[in-house]
């Protein structure tokens, strides 16, 4: 009987226990649960509870290709076209941009915004609610500091290319060095370090910004480039605060190389006799774009049988320079019009007598024709006395990081697909 009791009152226990537990459990009130916070929008638009439909524009298609299928009337489409003039007029629209539609969850998908996406930086915003309203916003960026080094193995290009390092600062390399070093000509083992600017939006790189200091070694020398504000406007300079711009660039185009010097005796390929070729060839693809290799004023932008398509700049009383066989003129270009160095004046061609496309870059000096990879290039704009202390230091500073061997070099690339999405 003892053990039956004692048994008896460890159950009773153990039940009580554990209905104290259970009632315990129960009488906690529930954890609130939080409402799943809505992704931030890559635009800042207030789309709660809006689809948004990505795509790219097609050749050839209009806004109203875009938004009839999301119930917008072309009267409404011409309301935006309008309100869109002063602010991105809808007509700059280009084939393979970005446009995003964010539209209600409605049978027929009733646009709400419309963002066109310039560039990874730059969008232009379409609110549809309401009234129309169309403006321009940026994304934040970030600019980190890169540097990026490497031994040229065949070009320039394809040496970034191999490195996976931005063509984007291939082609700012070349500005800066255009007057000091031929591209053309460039070997293997030459090699160049750079710091730079990199841009980044969302933490992915979109872009190149200012080539802070530079050094390439071409030929077994060292050429550096620094960049320098204090002066009027910021430019390059090299170690002794020369500015690297010169009189005249090396050639009107970037990157390219010469089939035909400058000669008294040349047999012409398409008259079939030998003849004075006052000129240097420089071959490049259809449509490669020419440059001024100085600031001046165009005498002409003609066509002749010979000649092709070809403009003529007067720099001063002393140089003119001549661009030959262009497939076509850039816009703005025509007598009277002032040119920079370096602006585009127009596209590679084979108009006239040519055999191939290319550009025959002539160049006069007090009025006779002469071979410019003779002439003596000049140096223009030093670093003026007030501010030369100032360079001194920002150069040495450089000058310590670029002459360091085995820096680890970062190379970026800042590619990427577009793609089409519906969600």
């Amino acid at each position: 009987m003892a053990n039956r009791y004692i048994i008896k009152k460890i159950f009773t226990h153990l039940v009580s226990s554990s209905l104290v537990l259970f009632l315990t459990f129960c009488s906690k009130p529930a954890k609130e649960v939080q409402p799943e916070k809505e992704k931030p929008n890559q635009f800042n638009l207030p789309v709660s509870g809006l689809i948004e439909i990505r795509d790219t524009i097609d050749v050839g298609e209009t806004l109203s290709d875009l938004l009839l299928p999301h119930n917008l009337s072309q009267a409404k489409i011409n309301e935006i076209e309008k309100a869109a003039l002063n602010v991105f007029p809808t007509k700059n629209f280009r084939a393979d941009d970005e446009l995003y539609i964010y539209a209600k969850k409605d049978s027929a998908e009733t646009a709400e915004f419309i963002v066109y996406v310039q560039d990874p930086v730059n969008y232009v915003v379409f609110d549809l609610r309401d009234s129309i309203s169309v403006y321009k916003k940026q994304k934040p960026v970030t600019v980190k500091q890169i540097v990026a080094s490497g031994t040229i193995t065949n070009s320039l290009t394809k040496t970034f290319q191999d490195k996976n390092i931005d063509l984007r600062l291939a082609y700012k390399l070349a500005d800066i060095y255009e007057c000091e070093i031929d591209f053309f000509h460039i070997q293997q083992n030459d090699s160049f370090k750079v710091y730079y600017e990199q841009m980044y939006v969302d933490n992915q790189p979109v872009g190149v910004g200012k080539i802070l200091a530079a050094s390439f070694n071409y030929r077994k020398e060292n050429y550096y480039a620094f960049y320098f504000d204090k002066e009027k406007d910021g430019d390059y300079y090299d170690e002794k605060g020369n500015s690297l711009r010169r009189g005249f660039l090396k050639a009107p185009l970037k990157f390219s190389h010469i089939t035909s010097k400058y000669s008294m005796n040349r047999y012409h390929p398409i008259l079939h006799r030998n003849k004075a070729h006052l000129g240097t060839d420089f071959a490049a693809p259809t449509g490669t774009p020419i440059m001024a290799t100085a600031a001046g004023v165009v005498l002409a932008a003609a066509y002749t049988g010979g000649n092709g398509n070809y403009v003529k700049i007067k720099h001063n009383k002393t140089y003119t320079t001549q661009y030959l066989h262009m497939s076509r003129f850039a816009k703005g270009i025509h007598a009277g019009a002032v040119v920079k160095q370096g602006q585009v004046i127009g596209y590679v061609g084979s108009t006239g007598l040519a055999t191939g496309p290319h550009v025959c870059y002539r160049f006069w000096k007090n009025g006779k024709q002469v071979d410019p990879m003779r002439e003596k290039n000049f140096v223009i704009n030093p670093i003026s006395k007030k501010n030369k202390n100032e360079f001194n230091l920002v150069m040495k500073k450089w000058m310590e990081k670029l002459d360091k061997r085995n820096e680890p070099a970062l190379a970026i690339n800042s590619g990427g697909a577009k793609t089409k999405s519906h969600s």
